[in-house]
């Protein structure tokens, strides 16, 4: 997290940082753009019932892997939490980005920051607070491009044919994001964002902090520029304090005056505030966490790899009643839906067998050559001819590709 510009100037962190947001800003706004498999990056799509994910088509009835993925991503964050505090919060979180771009647009329009407030200048904080609505506009579209695919948004939007239920969302979050560019900004996280608070919880000895040491504090020379550049207008000298996040502006600045007087500057990145270094992370907290993300990873390869490459639904239909044919032999009508989880185009087949001694039954109808495109879910309608049973049997359906490979079965009873 180092960067040197030339020789006699002193490294700054704040390039590096400027990156990693833009980096995290660009990943949000485009990956809604991207395809794989024929589908987008990453979307619900809720009309369908369906999440797209890199590439996956996962149903309704699939999302325990999103739920695997959720709790992965859960104890992953506590993990980067417990060894690297708030280093999220100053480098990666959107609400921070927001906040320094707004902040950017006002010095560039000659408006001063003051404990979160702009002075006035009545012409500049309109030219503002435009530029904040289409933040707001651009951040509300952003969002609904994981649920609405970008190019219908923008094909609908420019006919006047998106939802009302979509209007009704944009305008609303929109209207969120514009208060929290114009009013709120820094104070979201300083004093309404829970994460601060939920983060020192974890903080132990062994988490990265931004900190002045306290054998450094005689080398101080009183000039504030660490206190100046401090988005959250805080003192870096009086010790941690939950409304820092990390950013490293303070060290950046400390750096600058004290490189003038040809010495290092006094605030650093720690592990833990005794000076143990990377060797204080081999704790017990942090162990045991990284020991549980291992093993949820373990878990998420493991659904995934077992996860069938297809499915069938089998149900007996209500609309139409059962027969019995001039052979004797009596009908049954079905209906069954086909999903084809894999992410290239493949061709069933569906057969019937008695499950107690494995002979076939005809069907009739739908159940040959079944061609879905990847992700695809195809209903049909066949029949089933069996004897008339003089007792319950059970029948399986069974799924199969071109290759005979049985990828999955369904039972059903018929009396």
């Amino acid at each position: 997290m180092t960067e040197t510009s030339c020789p006699g100037s002193p490294t700054l962190l704040s390039p590096w940082r400027r990156r990693c947001q833009w980096g995290a800003t660009l990943l949000l706004l485009l990956i809604p753009w991207f395809h794989a498999g024929g589908n987008s990056l990453l979307r619900i799509d809720i009309p369908n019932l369906r999440l797209y994910f890199f590439g996956q088509t996962l149903r309704i009835e699939e999302l325990y892997l999103v739920l695997i993925f959720s709790l992965l991503l859960t104890l992953g964050f506590l993990l980067m939490t417990m060894i690297l505090g708030r280093v999220w919060c100053g480098w990666l979180c959107p609400q921070t980005t927001l906040s320094d771009l707004a902040e950017w647009f006002a010095v560039r329009l000659g408006l001063q920051k003051k404990k979160n407030q702009l002075k006035e200048r009545s012409v500049q904080k309109f030219v503002l607070q435009l530029t904040y609505l289409f933040l707001a506009f651009l951040v509300s579209a952003n969002l609904l491009w994981y649920f609405i695919e970008p190019r219908d948004f923008f094909a609908k939007l420019a006919s006047g044919q998106l939802h009302y239920a979509t209007w009704i969302s944009l305008l609303l979050v929109a209207l969120v994001i514009y208060l929290d560019l114009a009013l709120i900004r820094r104070l979201m996280c300083s004093d309404f964002c829970p994460y601060g608070r939920f983060q020192t919880t974890l903080a132990d000895q062994s988490t990265l902090t931004l900190h002045l040491p306290s054998e450094e504090l005689d080398r101080c020379i009183e000039c504030n520029s660490c206190v100046r550049v401090c988005p959250m207008e805080i003192d870096i000298r009086r010790g941690y304090q939950i409304e820092c996040i990390n950013c490293g502006r303070c060290l950046d600045a400390c750096r600058q005056v004290m490189t003038k007087r040809n010495q290092p500057g006094l605030i650093r990145y720690t592990f833990g505030t005794t000076g143990e270094g990377v060797k204080t992370l081999l704790n017990l907290r942090t162990l045991l966490l990284s020991l549980a993300t291992v093993v949820m990873i373990a878990i998420l390869i493991f659904a995934v790899y077992q996860r069938p490459s297809a499915s069938l639904k089998i149900s007996v239909s209500h609309t139409v009643a059962n027969r019995i044919l001039k052979d004797g032999n009596r009908a049954t009508f079905f209906n069954a839906w086909v999903n084809n989880r894999s992410s290239k185009k493949a061709i069933y087949r569906i057969e019937a067998r008695q499950t107690d001694n494995g002979n076939p039954f005809v069907l009739k109808g739908q159940t040959r050559r079944l061609v879905l495109e990847a992700g695809e879910n195809l209903r049909i309608d066949f029949v089933l001819v069996t004897p008339v049973p003089k007792d319950k049997i059970e029948v399986e359906f069974i799924l199969l590709n071109q290759t005979s490979d049985e990828l999955a079965i369904t039972a059903a009873y018929i009396k």
